[in-house]
């Protein structure tokens, strides 16, 4: 099975409460979805997805949509269905779509359907330098920028770019990744790819490893006393006070220990590694963008 069937397989037995429920209708409307006042319709190769958009669609909305039509694609030899609806249902559906998450229960539960509807993960093969990648399409740059928004409330960061008519939102890096794993409550998916992380640290040459160690601890020194200069710089400009509670907590964390590893810190704070460097990283482009 791919990484990206198991991901889905995970979080979609996921339980919701009334709002996620919303909040999840939202984002599969947004990946899966058109959706204009006189008709809506949602495609989906997978039967398993089009049971949970149709069960969030009568739970959330009491609308029940009707097939369309289901096709087979000769080359990929897929099928694909399509499921629609009219009228006064379309405008509820209409009205669900344009639902956004305030909090960090509900972010999730739009940040996981989102993934269920469009979205896929690779993981690097074999030692050679293909690597991560994850990735959800959105039918409109507007609901590629919502979900930019609600990825940045959670601190990630993912890009977008444009593919023919579709606007893709992706991040590459593997801390991102796990930081988006974590956040939709993929926990078995994510303890795999830092299984697979590990693994492919481990087989680097030992030698390299050996000879780089100094190097590193130093590059480590620098990386940790650029990051309480700028820390202290937002601080002494007020900006420190008015980040979310998780920034502060690491910010501070990080002046009163400069000297700590991430793995040291990463401990203390209770947090993965990925997460602190996210965190840190976040750090320092606030004080870059901020110019102080």
């Amino acid at each position: 099975m791919s990484f990206t069937a198991d991901i889905k397989r995970e979080i979609k037995g996921i339980a919701l409460a009334p709002e996620e429920r919303r909040a999840a209708l939202s984002a599969l409307l947004d990946t899966c979805a058109a959706v204009s006042a006189e008709r809506a319709a949602f495609v989906s190769e997978s039967e398993d997805i089009a049971e949970y958009f149709l069960g969030l669609c009568e739970e959330v909305c009491g609308v029940r949509m009707q097939v369309e039509s289901a096709t087979v694609d000769p080359k990929r030899e897929r099928g694909k269905l399509t499921f629609s609806c009219g009228g006064e249902e379309a405008e509820r559906l209409g009205e669900a779509k344009g639902y956004l998450p305030a909090g960090e229960e509900t972010t999730a539960a739009y940040l996981r359907a989102a993934f269920l509807g469009s979205g896929s993960c690779t993981l690097p093969r074999g030692v050679g330098k293909t690597g991560y990648h994850l990735e959800m399409v959105c039918r409109s740059s507007s609901d590629a920028e919502k979900l930019c928004e609600l990825l940045d409330a959670s601190q990630i960061i993912g890009s977008v770019v444009k593919r023919g008519e579709r606007h893709v939102v992706y991040f590459k890096s593997r801390e991102a990744i796990a930081d988006f794993l974590f956040v939709i409550g993929a926990k078995s998916a994510l303890g795999r790819m830092e299984r697979l992380a590990a693994a492919r640290e481990e087989s680097n040459n030992e030698n390299r490893v050996s000879n780089c160690y100094a190097g590193n601890a130093d590059k480590s020194a620098i990386a940790s006393a650029a990051q309480v200069v700028a820390i202290a710089e937002l601080q002494r400009a007020g900006v420190l006070e008015t980040l979310p509670s998780a920034l502060r907590e690491t910010a501070l964390a990080r002046m009163d220990n400069p000297t700590l590893s991430l793995g040291e810190l990463s401990a203390a704070l209770g947090i993965s590694k990925s997460c602190l460097n996210h965190r840190l990283r976040k750090l320092l482009q606030i004080h870059g963008e901020k110019q102080l």
